[in-house]
This record gives structure tokens, C-alpha cells and sequence, in this order.
């Protein structure tokens, strides 16, 4: 009996032990580019985006420390969503650092000049040295311990709705189409990344038009927790008829001190109905103090910036908290 005891409190441990283990997601700055390390409870790891090259290793340094934070010595997946410097420009000086399992893209470029190839020469050959996954919309990244689903992918966005979703989206009505975009910008991955009950999106730098496609007349893509700022919250993104149907309850900038941070896109993210906080990886200078959130929920207030950081961590149970890394700042918000 005292045996029997013995074991079924061993198993109640591991339970609560496993129950315990969080999502933690560390969102880098890159000064206005894209950095976003993601650490399931399993300890796989998915880093979106690499940040700018040069500046002595920057960004590749400011990457390789969050790892470092979270226990990581291997990347297990690299996900580029798209070809321009400021996402994938940082991928030699990262692989130096830091190996990498599997690289992810959305295959060829569309865009095509001396620095667009200049830029793809220093790409392949770290390519070459890891597996390497072409996704499209409705693949899945096989993230050991959340579900990781790709909602845009070379130009193509998502034709089913996900689960629970797909419901008659009336702000569609007021929505107006933008100047096509034949850039990168429009083939950026897009994923929506779920762990138990909480649900974050992330759609790089797909810009207006395609993200309508995704809201409207329908919405395929239902609520969630938290919402990426679409394109550094560049007004070329983040139409009102999809970030209000996201209906987020938190919202993270990736942008830097002049880059991104539109007052018109703040603005958007800021009316969007049962929105509580803004979390900003810069103060955006140009927007002015209206379209700023508060001093303590942005982590780096200066344009020469020590690259603080916003971190998060999620709960299966769809708690999370967020942490700015320059005052300390934690908020917790918890299940709908």
C-alpha cells in the first residue's frame, strides 16, 4: 500500500511538474527589424527572423543571449518570412553563433537586383549546411509541444477557415483595398502559433491587401491573445477590418525609434475593441506622445538603445504575463 502511495504521488509530481512548464517567447530587438525567439514547454525552438546584418554581430549577439537565457544551444527551426535585410540579413552572423536545425522560407524571392542577390548569396550557403522546409498555407512547423500553422506563404493566405473561426466579419464592409504590393513584403510566412488556450499571431510583413484576404468577407482566423504588429506597425499593414476582428487582448510593436510605429496603425491597434495594453519595443519618435504607449510597457525609450527586450510567458490554461527587461515592468492578464 505505502508502495502504491509512493508511485501515485511520484505521478502527481510529474503531472504538476508538466503542468508547470510555460510557453516563453522572447521578443528581440532589432531596431526596427524582426527577432522573435520562441521556447515550447518541450524545449524546442523556433526563432522567427534574424534581424539585420553588420553592426559588429548586433542583432546575432542580442539573439544568441535570449537562447542563452532560455536554456537553447541549438536553434531547431529558422523561420525567414520573407527576403529583406532586416529579416534575414542576420542569418550568416546568427549561424556562426549558434547551430540551426531546419531553416524555413517561403521559397524563391520575387524580387530580383544586385542587393536583392547580394543579399539571397549570403543565404545559400547556410541553407545548404541545414535541412531546409518550404511551407504553405495550411502547413504545419512541427514544433515539439504547440501547434505552430501557416497562414500565408508566397503570396497565397490561408483558403479554409481555422477551427471555430469563419463567421461573417462586418467591418469588411468599410474596408478599402490598397495599391497591390508586389514586393516581398506580400509573400512573407504568416503563422499562428497556439498553445493550449492561448493563441498569438505573427504575419511578418504581410502587407494590407493580403491580410484582408484573410479577414474579410470572413474571418478565417478567429481571436487572439496576442497580436504581432503587422510590418513594424507600418501603415502599409494592419487593416482595421482585421486587427479589430483579431480582437487581441495584447498587442507587441517590433518596431525601432524611425522605423514602423505609424501613428495610423497605432491608432488602429489601440481602438481595437478589448484591447488592454500596447507593449513597444521602441518609443516611435515621429508618431508623437498620442500614439506612444505609457513609458513603463516600452523597452527602449532612446534611439541609442542598450536593445532591451519584451518577453512573455503563456500558460495552457491562456494566462500570460509580459515583462519589459528594461524596468523589470510585468503585467499578468488572465484567462478570457
Amino acid at each position: 500500500m505505502r508502495r502504491a502511495l509512493l508511485s501515485i504521488c511520484f505521478l502527481l509530481s510529474c503531472l504538476g511538474i508538466a503542468r508547470g512548464k510555460a510557453l516563453h517567447v522572447y521578443f528581440v530587438d532589432a531596431e526596427g527589424g524582426q527577432a522573435t525567439l520562441i521556447v515550447a514547454p518541450s524545449g524546442e525552438s523556433l526563432l522567427i527572423d534574424t534581424g539585420w546584418p553588420d553592426f559588429e554581430g548586433r542583432d546575432a549577439k542580442r539573439i544568441v543571449a535570449a537562447a542563452r537565457a532560455a536554456g537553447v544551444k541549438r536553434l531547431d527551426y529558422v523561420l525567414v518570412t520573407h527576403y529583406h535585410m532586416d529579416h534575414v540579413g542576420g542569418v550568416p552572423q546568427l549561424a556562426e553563433k549558434i547551430p540551426v536545425g531546419t531553416f524555413i522560407d517561403h521559397g524563391p524571392s520575387v524580387e530580383s537586383g544586385e542587393r536583392e542577390e547580394a543579399l539571397l548569396a549570403a543565404y545559400r550557403p547556410v541553407l545548404a549546411k541545414a535541412r531546409h522546409l518550404v511551407v504553405k498555407p495550411g502547413d504545419r512547423i512541427p514544433v515539439a509541444g504547440i501547434e505552430v500553422e501557416v497562414l500565408a506563404a508566397a503570396g497565397h493566405t490561408l483558403s479554409s477557415p481555422l477551427p471555430g473561426a469563419g463567421g461573417p466579419n462586418p467591418l469588411c464592409t468599410e474596408a478599402r483595398p490598397k495599391e497591390e504590393d508586389k514586393s516581398e513584403n506580400a509573400q512573407s510566412v504568416g503563422i499562428l502559433l497556439t498553445y493550449g488556450k492561448f493563441r498569438m499571431i505573427d504575419l511578418g510583413d504581410l502587407t494590407w491587401n493580403k491580410e484582408l484576404e484573410l479577414a474579410c468577407p470572413a474571418n478565417r482566423l478567429g481571436q487572439v491573445d496576442l497580436y504581432m504588429s503587422t510590418h513594424h506597425g507600418s501603415s502599409l499593414s494592419g487593416p482595421a477590418a482585421m486587427v479589430h476582428a483579431l480582437h487581441p487582448r495584447v498587442a507587441v510593436m517590433n518596431n525601432g525609434a524611425r522605423k514602423g510605429g505609424d501613428a495610423s496603425a497605432w491608432q488602429i491597434i489601440h481602438s481595437s475593441p478589448g484591447l488592454e495594453d500596447i507593449w513597444q519595443l521602441h518609443c516611435a519618435v515621429e508618431a508623437g506622445e498620442k500614439n506612444n504607449t505609457s513609458e513603463p510597457f516600452i523597452a527602449n525609450l532612446d534611439e541609442q538603445c542598450k536593445g532591451y527586450a519584451v518577453n512573455l510567458t503563456a500558460e495552457v490554461d491562456g494566462s500570460f504575463s509580459v515583462t519589459n527587461t528594461r524596468n523589470g515592468f510585468s503585467k499578468r492578464y488572465n484567462p478570457r
